[in-house]
């Protein structure tokens, strides 16, 4: 029977062989098929495997899909940490925003975060693995955003944690977006890369400027 974490708990090479089947043929199902024809049946033929073999890894459909969704996430992730943190300023981060924006959707990943947010308001298990591999991108914004910000005279008045989060909701809203109204999408990516400009000026400050930015700022925030 399968564990808490949706795992047979039974070990070897061939299990795990088939796991990772699995978990790749469910996320192929949802970007080709989509998740209403999403079902035992049709992940088994993707994966090229006995729809059984579901069950007796995962326990259920959903289960498989939210280990698929953590799975995806975790991968993705790992394909950019190292880009990440290279990141030397603001206007590369933004810069490599745009690109990862266009490599994650030639990769298929808009289509099952799509999939997933919709299915996800009425299955919970599908919710709290979407929040899951959404946290791990968060989580690696937060830890960038924080070490680029330090250096800016901006450093005092910005939570990287919120910034993170705001980031995050922004690219999953233009991803979807981008569906219904791809120049729009294009658009708001620009707006976006027009902040690198005002990034870049203020990264190029000298020490008396960047004080007298800083002095600005609290003034503006106490009032």
């Amino acid at each position: 029977m399968p564990d808490a974490a949706g795992t047979s708990g039974k070990p070897g090479a061939s299990g795990g062989a088939t796991r990772l089947k699995l978990l790749e043929g469910a996320l192929r199902t949802v970007v080709e098929q989509g998740i209403a024809k999403t079902s035992a049946r049709s992940i088994a033929t993707t994966a090229g495997v006995n729809q059984a073999l579901i069950f007796y890894h995962f326990g259920s459909v959903d289960e498989l899909l939210a280990a698929a969704c953590a799975h995806g996430a975790e991968q993705r992730v790992c394909r950019y940490r190292d880009r990440l943190a290279a990141m030397e300023s603001l206007t590369e981060l933004l810069a490599f925003a745009r690109a990862m924006h266009a490599e994650e959707r030639a990769a298929g990943q808009v289509a099952v975060l799509g999939q997933l947010l919709a299915a996800g308001q009425t299955a919970p298990a599908l919710a709290r693995a979407t929040a899951a591999g959404l946290a791990l991108w968060i989580e690696e914004l937060e830890t960038v955003l924080t070490r680029l910000l330090t250096a800016t005279p901006v450093a005092a008045f910005v939570d990287p944690a919120g910034l993170a989060r705001a980031a995050a909701a922004s690219f999953v809203g233009i991803e979807l977006y981008e569906g219904v109204d791809a120049e729009g999408a294009d658009r708001a990516l620009d707006a976006l890369e027009q902040l690198a400009v005002l990034a870049q000026a203020l990264e190029g400050l000298g020490p008396l400027s960047q004080r007298a930015v800083t002095h600005k700022l609290r003034r503006s925030a106490k009032g």
